[in-house]
């Protein structure tokens, strides 16, 4: 019970983070080697290995989405007694978005994050 309650408290915050286009806090808990998949068949789509990489993708987002609220609807995390930080969490989120040109957009998504030793 204690793992959920580490990862959903950590979680929460990234997306605040996200929220506040507070890149250095977002990405403060990303390791060196970590990996992001954005999914897709678009410019946008791929993976993106190790954390420069990924704090690229992410900084290009905020400078093509000047606003944006992700509200998060659940947090499921799969080994909920987990205090070694490696578990998996799957965060179901809506976002609501406005990008550069003024046009605003809603949808929503599924992450699902691999967590390996904190």
């Amino acid at each position: 019970m204690i793992g959920t309650l580490i990862a959903r408290k950590a979680l929460a915050g990234a997306f605040e983070a996200l929220n506040r286009h507070d890149l250095p806090r977002f990405m403060a808990a990303w390791r060196d080697d970590g990996v992001f998949v954005y999914p897709g068949d678009i410019p946008e789509s791929g993976t993106f290995t190790g954390k420069a990489a990924v704090e690229g993708w992410f900084r290009r987002f905020f400078e093509q989405f000047p606003r944006i609220q992700f509200d998060l609807a659940d947090i499921c995390v799969k080994n909920i007694c987990d205090l070694a930080g490696t578990n998996t969490v799957a965060v179901h989120w809506d976002i609501r978005l406005t990008n550069r040109s003024g046009r605003e957009g809603e949808n929503s998504g599924v992450t699902v994050i691999s967590i390996d030793r904190g």
